[in-house]
């Protein structure tokens, strides 16, 4: 027999794979962190001895979730400035908290309280646009999740730096250091056309094809700043970015809502990835991302939850049902974003926007071992014809039981194994009487 590390068996395993199967009464076996194999459950007893065996019965094996966008440590945020409009929000509540509170504690707490929500919501890769973002990667490495950094750039001081300039400098030191990290990825995060000006978005643009990076920026959130740049500048926020070269393949547009057809256009022919948020941009009345427009031509979408302080949770199983939902009544038909698409938006199409879709967002044999697993044995999921619709329109994140990343269990039957619950909960709470008592 060969031994490996673990052997995972299930009922279902849902890889995600070009087929799109769905695999009944099969295992997975890992080795050095890596998928080795994925069999019929009696051939892999019969071929393998592993070191931890893991029974899990009725639940199905699916690709860690990949949360291609948020603000990890603004769950220190949530439920602040509720039922306002974007900009009302923006300026007169989460801007003047930032200013008061942001700093390298403050976003490690947050990215901490962030990384275990997610963690027991099925996440194993985030995608983070924040301040600070040193802090964050520490607590990443910490935790054992995978992340992308987006460090923010914009032309007004923040706590972090007081110029654009000044912004890039600090992100660029980061990208030196984390270069070649197996579990941490720095990024350009512009934070949106309205503020920056053409000069960092130049220089951005330039860094970016030298030091191979991504982009990730906030894109036609809303009708009202379409037509702010429409009257300040004469045109609109993408194609102004496509005329500085900024869209292509290593671009992340968030958001995108308010477009038009040549909106679409640019974007399909241009190979931009586009990064959904519908519950945000729902809460914050913003628009709708036509997702089924953009997926006809080909344009890669990808889910995220966008911070807890606009959504207000960082669960990517409400975020799919969500997305699956609101694009058929968008798109005004009820076979536009199927189940098993919104499962491959959730997990394979983030993984594909990050530029790591050859070593995670699917099942497959070379990749990853990130693996989360859902329970469907009990009342909520009887009867089950289908497993990718339960999981799509009638499961929930508290049926998430386990979760791996590369090969390491980071949540065992819902109990974080990195992270320390109650200190958690604890520094969370800490926070809320601080900020309170200043307001």
């Amino acid at each position: 027999m060969q031994r490996i590390d673990t052997l995972i068996h299930a009922h279902w395993i849902i890889p995600v794979n070009p087929q799109r199967d769905v695999l009944v009464d099969h295992s997975l076996a890992i080795k050095d962190g890596i998928i080795e194999a994925i069999l019929p459950t009696d051939q892999a007893k019969a071929q393998y001895q592993a070191d931890d065996t893991v029974e899990l019965g009725e639940s199905a094996l699916i690709p860690g979730f990949i949360n291609t966008h948020g603000h990890a440590a603004m769950a220190l945020f949530r439920g602040m400035g509720d039922d306002l409009e974007l900009m009302t929000w923006l300026n007169d509540h989460i801007w003047p908290a930032e200013g008061a509170w942001v700093g390298d504690e403050f976003v490690a707490d947050g990215t901490e309280l962030a990384i275990a929500e997610m963690l027991r919501s099925g996440t194993t890769t985030f995608a983070d646009n924040y301040f600070f973002p040193a802090a964050a990667a520490e607590v990443t490495e910490r935790a054992g999740v995978r992340a992308q950094f987006s460090f923010s750039v914009i032309d007004f001081p923040t706590n972090w730096a007081k110029t654009a300039d000044e912004h890039i400098d600090l992100g660029m030191e980061l990208v030196k250091r984390y270069k070649g990290h197996s579990h941490i990825k720095m990024m350009f995060g512009p934070h949106a056309p309205y503020t920056v000006s053409d000069e960092p978005m130049i220089r951005i643009r330039d860094l970016a094809k030298e030091h191979d990076l991504m982009i990730q920026m906030h894109v036609h959130e809303t009708q009202t700043e379409v037509d702010g740049e429409i009257e300040k500048r004469g045109g609109r926020p993408i194609r102004r970015l496509k005329d500085l070269g900024l869209l292509g393949p290593q671009f992340q547009a968030v958001h995108m809502t308010a477009l038009n057809e040549e909106d679409i256009q640019d974007i399909a022919q241009t190979g931009t990835h586009v990064v959904h948020c519908p519950e945000s941009n729902l809460k914050l009345a913003s628009g709708f991302c036509p997702v089924d427009q953009l997926q006809k031509l080909g344009v890669n979408v990808a889910l995220g939850t966008d911070g807890a302080a606009s959504n207000n949770d960082l669960d990517m199983m409400g975020e799919m049902r969500t997305a699956a939902i609101l694009a058929k009544a968008v798109g005004q038909r009820a076979t536009a974003l199927p189940a098993m698409e919104a499962l491959a938006m959730a997990t394979l199409n983030g993984a594909r926007a990050m530029g790591w879709e050859q070593e995670i967002g699917s099942l497959e044999v070379g990749k990853r071992a990130d693996i989360t697993a859902v329970r469907l044995d009990d009342l909520e999921s009887q009867p089950l014809y289908d497993p990718v619709s339960h999981l799509v329109y009638a499961s929930t994140r508290d049926q998430v039981s386990d979760v791996w990343v590369d090969g390491k269990r980071l949540l065992k039957q819902r109990q974080l194994t990195t992270l320390d619950r109650d200190a958690i909960i604890a520094k969370a709470k800490q926070w809320q009487a601080r900020i309170t008592n200043t307001q």
